[in-house]
């Protein structure tokens, strides 16, 4: 098995988390898995949705976009068309659930904090590398509420990252980009905490049907996969491994 990018089966593409890229957001970065280059800034509200008013709790929602021309060929702005795409709608979902899977509503107040995760340029992996950016927007963005003394302390419980496995040539593989996942035999994304926590798994047979066995090597790929972004997440944000 010969794998487009000439990685390692466990190999990561190249990741960078340039940090700050914006001046107005709380937190923001722009994070890149190789070619896929996803912009990622956190806002803070002091407002929660209606249904969650004098509930002392906060919120966090995240909304997700591909610019025009972030694939070979231009796309239309979903505003444009005037709804978003199902697709777009379940990554944005995606991204929300794993983000708030590590937040401490309590700790937080009735405040909320909003992701947007704009995809820059596209190469496979757009959602796990928006989940993997935006907690380090979100992290920056909760820091700075800490700082200016609206929290008492960091209202996070653990980090969490996200990476995609596959089964391409018969072969579990980490990372895969857009040439592997659009003739993978399997495809899947996991989603991870710091300590290995499982928020998410989402795995399709795009062919035949994958083994337990074919599962558990994924998942064993995940784990070390999410372990090394973790390490770079923390790097970003200059925390202290102990």
């Amino acid at each position: 098995m010969n794998r487009p990018s000439n990685r390692s089966a466990d190999a990561l593409r190249h990741v960078e988390i340039e940090m700050d890229v914006s001046k107005h957001a709380e937190g923001s970065c722009l994070v890149k898995f190789g070619d896929t280059h996803v912009l990622c800034m956190a806002t803070v509200e002091e407002k929660v949705p209606g249904w969650m008013r004098n509930s002392g709790k906060g919120w966090v929602t995240a909304e997700y976009g591909m610019l025009p021309r972030s694939t070979n060929s231009r796309m239309d702005r979903e505003a444009a068309r005037g709804k978003q795409s199902g697709r777009t709608q379940e990554i944005q979902r995606l991204i929300g659930r794993a983000l708030r899977s590590v937040v401490d509503f309590k700790a937080l107040g009735e405040r909320q904090v909003r992701i947007d995760c704009d995809v820059i340029q596209a190469d496979g992996g757009t959602r796990t590398a928006a989940i993997t950016g935006g907690y380090v927007a979100m992290h920056k963005a909760l820091q700075y509420l800490v700082d200016i003394k609206l929290c008492e302390s960091l209202p996070i419980t653990s980090s969490v990252a996200a990476i995609s496995c596959g089964i391409y040539q018969g072969t579990p593989v980490l990372d895969l980009d857009y040439a592997e996942d659009s003739d993978a035999d399997t495809d899947a994304n996991f989603v991870l905490t710091g300590h290995s926590g499982i928020v998410e798994i989402q795995g399709t047979a795009e062919k035949e049907p994958f083994s337990e066995e074919e599962f558990f090597a994924l998942l064993a790929l995940a784990k070390a996969g999410c372990a090394d972004l973790t390490h770079l997440q923390k790097v970003a944000l200059g925390i202290e491994e102990a």
